[in-house]
């Protein structure tokens, strides 16, 4: 009788799989030693990168930056393969955008100077909190080291934040800004308003929907690599498909959604594990698959809708120590708006505004004010900035967090476009385009995200929560079943690795990110080519 090859199923097409498969078909006497396959919920490749179109433009529907070039293998990939150049625009194909108009509610273009004191504030705060070192000095910096050096135990990054802001308030004098044409801000409120614009744009930094359920403890355990931060000039999907184009045809399958999955807690004997496979993948279809090994890369967010009681995905259940680390873990939902600029042939221009519309910053009065706009949606307030995804292009990007990216998902594109157009009418053109001589901005096209409804994924990306830590992220990351014991005879065991788990939210160091997932696919590729004896390179 002819043993069976080893077989493993990688759950995902995304890069964690991907990259997991590319690894251990490319492997050294691989393809003799153990059958391979991918199979993939969706009708796509890529998971969470997803390049398209919009406009004319190439933009990112999903992952968007390589975060620091230096050291990064997304970075060294789209170098080889000259995915970092392209004659087709693509987004923030000029990097950030400098130079932004910051407009405060009511039309009020603040002084480049002061919001640069807060945004200097947010800035020094964030590097304390995630560890590094502030090479300024003087009276504020000092004080801001010593909230730092306090900060410890379940506190939040929110909270952190705000004890940093009262002590800059308690060393500065808060300049009364409304007889300078103004309105009713104060300098107060100016400070407070812009300081939560920058807390807005961390919330798409990190997926989470409050800063206050972020962990300040972990901010200096997450890893960035150094060099700058770039988009990929042929889409992120290339990388992607680079690492697709060693797999043979038929190694990926779409459309497989994996419904159940059964695998061996206790020891049996061999003969009584599904004819000797000890993991069943049960897919929507009805159909079934045998594996000896399953790489699951789904997302955090799919784990937390896994583990809930009346799901089913797991047969047995994942122990507690598993489930543990998945429910305190923190997964949020982050969202992109791209809208289409347009004016009539008729429009002049007038400030620039036609041809190129400016990096928009928005300061929005708070919650508990009553001087806010009541024409301007509850949705957009917590978005910081709209802007051209790259120099005078007529395409706008606009990023959302946490219930506003779900209440954006929910909009049909009309109502999308009446609210933008109503907060930027306020905010450029003092309530009227007409009477301030400035062409009225129209939107005609718009496409937004659904990551957070979109149940092969529900949601975007991890963080770690207040109440977890880096230990929860190791713990993710562990196979199962966590020991493996044979007996004297052989005759009976556990079988091992069954589920190894892989993607973004299984890195301690660099979770949230793609090279987070590459390096967990990468781990757990490795995980089984040292498990059958094979050289690992």
């Amino acid at each position: 009788m002819v043993s069976k090859k080893p077989r493993i199923v990688i759950i995902g097409a995304g890069m964690a799989g991907l990259t997991a498969a590319n690894k251990l078909y490319t492997a050294s006497g691989s393809t003799e030693l153990f059958e391979l396959f991918v199979v993939e919920g969706g009708t796509r490749i890529g998971g969470r990168i997803n390049t398209s179109e919009f406009c004319g433009d190439r933009i990112e529907l999903g992952a968007t930056w390589i975060h620091g070039i230096g050291g990064s293998p997304v970075y060294k990939i789209a170098q080889e393969i000259d995915s970092l150049k392209s004659d087709q625009p693509w987004e923030c194909m000029d990097g950030n955008l400098e130079d932004p108009l910051t407009i405060a509610e009511g039309g009020y273009e603040l002084n480049p100077s002061f919001v640069e004191s807060i945004s200097s504030l947010f800035k020094n705060l964030m590097d304390l909190a995630q560890g590094k070192v502030i090479k300024e000095d003087g009276e504020i910096v000092a004080r801001l080291k010593q909230v730092a050096a306090k900060s410890a135990g379940d506190l939040s990054v929110g909270s952190f934040l705000e004890q940093g802001l009262e002590a800059y308030w308690s060393l500065t004098k808060d300049e009364k800004l409304a007889v300078n044409g103004f309105g009713n801000w104060s300098g107060k409120s100016l400070q407070e308003a812009i300081f939560a614009m920058h807390e807005n744009t961390q919330r798409t930094y990190t997926s989470a929907d409050n800063l206050h359920s972020l962990d300040y403890n972990a901010e200096s355990e997450y890893k960035m690599f150094p060099g700058e931060e770039i988009t990929i000039a042929k889409g992120y999907l290339s990388v992607i498909q680079s690492l697709v184009s060693v797999l043979p045809a038929g190694l990926i399958q779409l459309g497989r959604k994996v419904v159940k999955i059964e695998w061996q807690l206790e020891t049996k004997k061999n003969g009584e594990i599904n004819n000797g496979w000890p993991v069943k993948l049960h897919f929507s279809d009805g159909s079934t698959m045998y594996a000896d090994h399953v790489i699951l890369t789904v997302s955090l967010g799919v784990l937390k809708q896994g583990i809930k009681q009346d799901s089913g995905l797991f047969s047995p259940a994942l122990p507690s120590f598993k489930t543990g680390a998945i429910s305190r873990l923190g997964y949020g939902v982050v969202d992109k708006l791209f809208l289409q600029l347009s004016y009539s042939d008729d429009d002049q221009e007038i400030n620039g505004y036609k041809t190129k519309f400016p990096f928009l910053q928005m300061v929005f009065h708070q919650k508990d004010s009553n001087l806010r706009h009541p024409k301007i949606p509850w949705w957009i307030r917590r978005t910081a900035s709209l802007s051209p995804i790259y120099s005078n292009s007529r395409v706008l990007l606009s990023w959302f967090a946490g219930k506003e990216a779900l209440q954006l998902e929910s909009l049909n594109d009309e109502e999308i476009l009446n609210g933008v157009s109503t907060t930027v009418s306020n905010l450029l053109c003092h309530n009227s385009c007409d009477s301030a001589g400035i062409p009225q901005p129209k939107f005609d096209k718009v496409l937004r995200t659904k990551w957070g409804t979109d149940p092969l994924f529900l949601g975007s990306y991890s963080y770690v929560a207040v109440g977890s830590s880096g230990d929860d992220l190791d713990t993710l990351a562990e196979p199962l079943p966590k020991t493996v014991t044979i007996c004297s005879d052989s005759s009976s065991s556990s079988s091992p690795l069954q589920i190894l788990f892989a993607g973004e939210a299984t890195h301690r160091t660099h979770y949230s990110t793609t090279h987070g997932a590459y390096f967990s696919g990468l781990r757990e590729a490795n995980r089984l080519l040292k498990h059958y004896n094979c050289i690992v390179v």
